[in-house]
């Protein structure tokens, strides 16, 4: 995939269910903490600190918060065995767990409000 200057940009150059995903996805994201900043690389949102991003994979997209590790996850989707972050693996535009991923996406805004504000 050629190197994209924006988040809109990287979503339009994905093909088929993924660019539907990614365009629902960065949707999510802007509804649940609308004061996230858009940052790219790959997409990327801050808030206080890098908050959550979007991968896609050949067949697959993975939805990944910075600080996994510390997230609640009672749903049981979050994959992943690094020292903090972890994602939750997208197989299609129907597959997107709308609302667990707007609960692990407040609970991260929380983690880095807290860090910020040093509480515990």
């Amino acid at each position: 995939m050629a190197k994209c200057a924006s988040i809109d940009e990287y979503i339009g150059s994905l093909e088929g269910w993924q660019r539907e995903a990614g365009r629902e996805l960065d949707r999510l994201v802007m509804e649940t903490v609308p004061t996230a900043a858009r940052v790219m690389g790959q997409p990327v949102y801050d808030k206080q600190g890098q908050l959550c991003y979007f991968k896609a994979g050949k067949g697959h997209i993975n939805f990944g918060f910075f600080r996994g590790s510390e997230l609640a996850d009672p749903q049981g989707i979050v994959e992943g065995t690094g020292d903090n972050m972890r994602h939750v693996k997208i197989k299609s535009l129907d597959s997107i767990p709308r609302d667990a991923l707007a609960a692990l996406i407040l609970d991260a805004n929380k983690l880095n409000q807290q860090e910020k504000l040093n509480l515990p």
